[in-house]
């Protein structure tokens, strides 16, 4: 059973295509002067159409995680134990992510991460994961 893979839409192309290059894409917002994430087609808060893409470094820390012992899905049972995070990007939003490469063991609130490309070639799509900061 294959596992789920995001969709993209035409608001969030510009990330899966940045994803695709091995970088990271966001959306930047010069009316609350702060980056946003998910993409979205007006700026929260301010409703303004001034949202802008920018690259950003990917780097970021470690604010959340979770060791799933038993699969989250039938399609995730050969990924057990499953590692999830949640990841603040230095310049500010938040990611969902699975974390790979690393011992749950040594899974910390605050550790500092970096990007993982994990490419999908059959369904067309580059994922973003984490692994601990070298």
């Amino acid at each position: 059973m294959a596992r789920p893979v995001p969709l993209p839409t035409p608001t969030s192309a510009p990330f899966w295509d940045g994803l695709r290059r091995h970088e990271v894409w966001i959306q930047f917002s010069p009316s609350l002067d702060a980056y946003v994430f998910y993409p979205r087609v007006l700026a929260p808060g301010t409703l303004a159409d001034d949202l802008q893409w920018r690259q950003i470094s990917g780097a970021g820390t470690l604010v959340s995680f979770a060791v799933a012992q038993r699969p989250v899905a039938p399609q995730f049972a050969d990924a057990v134990p499953h590692l999830l995070g949640v990841v603040q990007w230095d310049e500010g939003p938040r990611l969902a992510t699975e974390l790979v490469d690393v011992d749950a063991a040594q899974l910390r609130v605050g550790m500092a991460v970096s990007p993982v490309f994990a490419e999908h070639p059959e369904a067309d799509i580059t994922l973003l994961h984490y692994t601990a900061a070298r």
